[in-house]
């Protein structure tokens, strides 16, 4: 009889990670695309064009150090629950 209410909220569990999983990738795209969003608004700044693809260019590379650290942690199991 134990077995059926754990049964049922391992399954929950498992769809709500899945679904968390889709919506981190999506996440991750959305930051890709902000970057190179912010990339092509700084190209046509004229006073602050530089500086704003300079910052465009360091927020993408710290969105994948990010996703990168993420991953690093989930493989070693450093996440907490």
């Amino acid at each position: 009889m134990t077995e059926e209410p754990f049964n049922l909220v391992l399954e929950h569990l498992k769809r709500i990670q899945s679904k968390l999983d889709v919506l981190s990738l999506d996440m991750g795209e959305l930051k890709l695309r902000m970057t190179e969003v912010e990339g092509r608004l700084g190209e046509h700044t004229r006073l602050f064009g530089h500086l704003e693809v300079g910052m465009s260019a360091l927020n993408g590379r710290i969105d994948r150090l990010d996703e990168r650290v993420a991953r690093i942690e989930r493989r070693l199991d450093l996440i907490e629950a």
